[in-house]
């Protein structure tokens, strides 16, 4: 596996942010994808919101998203952790022991991003994010 990455949520001002920590660690945004820009269906109020954005400073890195629109981040929960599993066998292991006496936020699934992605908090409340890009 790589190195665990800081996903960091907000309620409409993930660019604010974005832009704020980049200032700060001077580092760059190598990627940022809106809702209105993806290939899924949003209602229109969400289209200039950001879906994923990714900011590196060598190899410092933090991801960035917004809440979708009728779900909110509260200060406090707004951290999850990324884990970028090396295959198929790993991600579906690391799916099972973590959502085990925890909650399945999203099955792990196909996304139409081309990855394999879960999302689970578990039995100690902590949500990491399971990414295979394939």
């Amino acid at each position: 596996m790589k190195q665990v990455t800081p996903y960091l949520s907000f309620n409409g001002n993930a660019k604010e942010a974005l832009e704020f920590y980049k200032s700060v660690f001077e580092g760059e945004i190598v990627g940022i994808q809106t809702f209105g820009e993806a290939d899924f269906p949003t209602p229109p109020e969400a289209d200039n919101l950001i879906m994923h954005a990714r900011f590196e400073k060598g190899d410092f890195v933090l991801m960035f998203s917004d809440a979708f629109p009728g779900h909110s981040v509260e200060m406090g929960s707004q951290i999850s952790l990324t884990i970028e599993p090396e295959n198929e066998e790993q991600i579906q292991t690391l799916y099972n022991r973590l959502s085990d006496n925890g909650t399945v936020v999203m099955e792990l699934q196909d996304t139409f991003w081309g990855a394999r992605y879960g999302k689970v908090k578990d039995q100690f409340g902590i949500t990491w994010d399971l990414n295979l890009q394939k």
